[in-house]
């Protein structure tokens, strides 16, 4: 049986970064993923734009996230880095799903990943507080895989909880988790009138800049309050939001509407992802009509998609050796062993409410991630990255965004191809040459 040095587990983008990273550090590296393209949350849930590389006008998030978009930018697949006209965060960064599958892909392939596409994680062998091996199933059927590092880059912490690793799930006094959201994208938008519209009522929206507004590239709208509330009065929509929120793709004229809200359900359990699909969907469609009816701009708007799966924002963290919080975020608190840096701030949109919570950071300021919530000293060769990191739910409401999950999966994978490489218990290696290793390779740390 063939002994891989680094198998991945999730192929979202998280997942990816971190194969690649793995990879170009010279380990034999597998990546396994459920659907049939690479991206995640990103091209199966229909998130959109990612959000955010920068910490005021700082970018914070570098490395190979940074050529992922190069990359998209290269082929028509985004317009770059472009200003939030919500002014919740500095930037945005929209793109074109396809592209975004075919990037992801080709630099997969093109760093010698192999990949397993259609690949579900069904089990795991350990030997004492080691994973000997992992079982997966697809169409060929059940097939064991062997490597010296794992890294688990789920979302969910599928592999972690099977080695036997605490985790956490949602908030702590109910285990209430983040809605789920079913994202709608939208064409044939009259962006024009929708700016108009803005510039002539500001007060119906979150932050009207009029120049940033005339000048954007790509339009980000958080509003029409009273257009909303009247409609919910009516009940003309039932879905439990304040506010109406889209943002303008690597499309013009086309939109993703993040509005659904599908609540008090855990995404990992199967009747409850379930149910959400199927509510996510009813709201979706309603949510459609509403926006036809009675948002200036989308008078004759149509329906292009919704995601292959409703997105889920939050479920297991693992508890690691540190458990990143809200305070840590918020008082910019630095570690030795920072291995990435995020400028998005604490955003929990509450698991039984209508409201969103924030947690402001300072004006332009950035926070660490530490290496050591990354693992868990109950297993000796597992990682994990992205939004299943060791961290409480209102710092997960933070780092669990594309470009902070990917700056995690570059770490993961790095550190990984490191262990492999000196046959090191993951939390044994040399947190300074790791360190190093990501300088190098553009991160910021």
């Amino acid at each position: 049986m063939k002994l891989y040095d680094v198998v991945v587990v999730g192929g979202g983008v998280s997942g990816t970064v971190a194969a690649i990273a793995s990879a170009r550090n010279g380990a034999q590296t597998l990546l396994i993923e459920r659907y049939g393209f690479p991206g995640g949350s990103l091209t199966n849930m229909g998130v959109g734009p990612m959000m955010t590389f920068h910490a005021g006008d700082r970018q914070v998030v570098r490395g190979i996230p940074q050529e992922i978009l190069d990359n998209l930018v290269k082929v028509g697949g985004s317009p770059g880095h472009v200003i939030d006209t919500t002014g919740f965060v500095s930037t945005v960064t929209p793109f074109d799903v396809e592209l975004m599958k075919y990037v992801l892909q080709k630099m997969l392939i093109d760093s010698g990943v192999e990949i397993l596409f259609h690949s579900y994680l069904l089990g795991v062998e350990m030997d004492g507080n080691k994973i000997k091996s992992i079982k997966i199933v697809n169409k060929s059927g059940e097939m064991t895989i062997k490597s010296k590092i794992y890294v688990d880059s789920t979302g969910d912490a599928d592999l972690a909880i099977r080695c036997g690793v605490d985790y956490l799930l949602g908030r702590p006094q109910d285990n209430l988790t983040q809605p789920m959201t079913m994202n709608v994208r939208i064409g044939n938008v009259d962006i024009e009138k929708i700016k108009e519209y803005m510039l002539n009522n500001p007060t119906e929206f979150r932050m009207v800049d009029k120049e940033k507004i005339i000048k954007a590239k790509r339009l980000s709208v958080n509003g029409f309050y009273s257009i909303l509330k009247e409609a919910r009065k009516k009940r003309e929509i039932n879905i439990e939001r304040d506010m109406v929120l889209f943002f303008e793709t690597n499309t013009p004229g086309e939109v993703i509407v993040n509005m659904t809200r599908v609540q008090r359900l855990n995404g990992t359990d199967i009747e409850d992802l379930t149910k959400g699909e199927i509510v996510g969907r009813i709201q979706a469609i309603e949510l459609f009509n509403f926006m036809k009816r009675r948002i200036p701009g989308f008078e004759n708007c149509v329906l292009i998609s919704t995601g292959p799966q409703i997105g889920v924002r939050e479920t297991r963290k693992i508890v690691g050796e540190y458990i990143l919080t809200a305070e840590d975020l918020i008082s910019n608190k630095r570690f030795d062993d920072c291995i990435a840096k995020g400028g998005y701030p604490v955003d929990i949109h509450s698991p039984d409410g209508e409201n969103v919570v924030y947690m402001r950071l300072k004006e332009g300021s950035d926070y660490d991630i530490p290496y050591r919530s990354l693992y868990s000293k109950k297993v000796d060769n597992l990682l994990v990255s992205g939004r299943c990191i060791s961290s409480t739910h209102e710092a997960n409401a933070a780092v669990r965004v594309s470009p902070i999950a990917m700056a995690t999966g570059q770490a993961a994978g790095t550190a990984a191809s490191i262990a492999a490489k000196e046959n090191l218990k993951v939390w044994n290696i040399d947190v300074g040459t790791l360190r190093n290793i990501l300088l190098k390779q553009g991160a910021y740390i």
